[in-house]
């Protein structure tokens, strides 16, 4: 008799590791040749329309950097038409591969995204130059609460919980972390207390989802409004009359890696953020080696797949959920310690600005695993700090088109490059105990 203590491969998906999948035709990779091709049509477009002389420089090397490397100099129209032509080679491998039937690999979206983009920037930054390690470094900064966020979205939805309430928690994390460093000195124990925050809002999703079989989607969105409500008052009538004790947080420094910090171009990127990030480093890798090569992560998979088959070997259902919604709040709130405790160093009301929804797309788009959610979110955190790049430099892109750049990416990754996407099979679903 199989039992829940068999160890699963992440790529079956299944409870038994003997499980197998048969392979079929998913809706992603017939949508991936649109995709690709409408894309390409853009940039051609953007080309033919607004052509540009000049060249542009990327710059790949810190001023602090122990080995420079040197700069890229290119033809801003030339590359941008090499690009498009390199685009378009990729399409049409796209689409010879979904009219023979085949697998759509990977690496195919990653190189059209690199030659896409290069073609883009090499357009958008005609006589400017575009500094690399800031572009990267910056979407990895900016990415930080959209991971935290993300991870609590992807343990939440695989115990079969939705959690909606990720804008919330990202919102009071953020407010008690401000709050506990401001009063402390210390921005440890503000990231403590973000953490707590978010699973004070986890465990009220909890008790009206769990135990009271409340629509989970309705919780979640009524404690986002409760949580706004509940900071603007906050920083109205406490924080604000008494801002330089209880809203003037110690935050985290930079704190680059001997060594690791001085690889060229990956050095400065990774290892030269502050301690936060280094924290979201080692909570993506034990979510990841924990959901899927431990006991404890088999568990969870079981209740939000089959939790009626789980009671059933002994599995206590909603405790398990209860537990996982409460460190999977607990790592959002996490996030939210990011904007007080290293963005902008203070509390102010509506924080956040929907980053909780962005990371609940990122959980969509990463297919419910931490890894691929991981991934998703470093996507929109690229697009958001792209915009901020860009109209440094006096881009001609629309300023209007800049600040909707994270959403549409957010939508077209959601709509067309996910395919198709199954969620664990109870998410969402009370489970009523016999």
């Amino acid at each position: 008799m199989s039992t829940l203590t068999d160890q699963p491969t992440p790529e079956s998906g299944g409870l038994a590791p003997d499980a197998t999948v048969a392979p079929t035709r998913s809706a992603g990779a017939r949508k991936l040749p649109v995709v690709l091709g409408v894309l390409t049509l853009g940039l051609g477009l953007i080309l033919v329309l607004s052509s540009h002389s000049g060249d542009t420089t990327f710059q790949l090397a810190a001023d602090t950097d122990f080995v420079a490397l040197p700069d890229i100099v290119v033809p801003s129209g030339p590359t941008g038409w090499v690009m498009v032509l390199a685009c378009l080679a990729l399409t049409a491998e796209a689409v010879r591969r979904m009219l023979g039937h085949l697998r759509q690999p990977t690496w195919i979206p990653v190189v059209f995204a690199i030659a896409w983009m290069t073609g883009f920037l090499s357009w958008a930054a005609a006589d400017n130059s575009i500094r690399v390690v800031s572009l990267f470094g910056g979407a990895v900064a900016l990415a930080i609460p959209l991971v935290f966020g993300a991870l609590g979205g992807v343990l939440g939805e695989r115990a079969g919980v939705v959690n909606i309430a990720i804008e919330g928690q990202l919102l009071l994390g953020a407010f008690a972390a401000a709050i506990t460093a401001s009063t402390t000195g210390s921005p440890w124990a503000g990231l403590v207390s973000a953490a707590i925050a978010g699973a004070l809002v986890a465990l009220i999703l909890g008790l009206f989802a769990i135990t009271y079989f409340v629509d989970q989607v309705i919780v979640g969105v009524v404690l986002n409004v409760l949580v706004l409500g509940l900071t603007n008052f906050l920083f109205r009538q406490v924080l604000t009359p008494n801002a330089q004790t209880l809203n003037a947080p110690e935050g985290f420094d930079r704190v680059p890696i001997p060594v690791l910090g001085d690889i060229p171009l990956v050095g400065p990127i990774f290892f030269r953020q502050t301690a936060l990030v280094y924290v979201l480093y080692l909570v993506v890798a034990l979510v990841a080696y924990a959901l899927y090569r431990t006991r404890w992560g088999l568990r969870v998979r079981a209740v939000g797949e089959h939790p009626k088959a789980a009671d059933t070997v002994g599995i206590k259902v909603n405790r398990t959920r209860y537990r996982t919604i409460l460190l999977a709040g607990a790592i959002a709130g996490m996030g939210g310690a990011y904007y007080t405790l290293v963005s902008v160093s203070q509390f102010n009301r509506e924080l956040t600005n929907g980053a909780g929804y962005i990371a609940l797309a990122a959980v969509i788009f990463g297919k419910w695993d931490p890894i691929r959610a991981t991934l998703a979110a470093l996507l929109f955190g690229f697009a958001t700090n792209l915009q901020g790049v860009l109209s440094a430099i006096g881009s001609p892109v629309p300023s209007q088109f800049m600040l909707a750049l994270p959403y549409v990416v957010t939508l077209f990754a959601v709509a067309g490059l996910v395919g198709r996407s199954r969620a664990p099979a109870a998410d969402g679903v009370p489970y009523k105990q016999q």
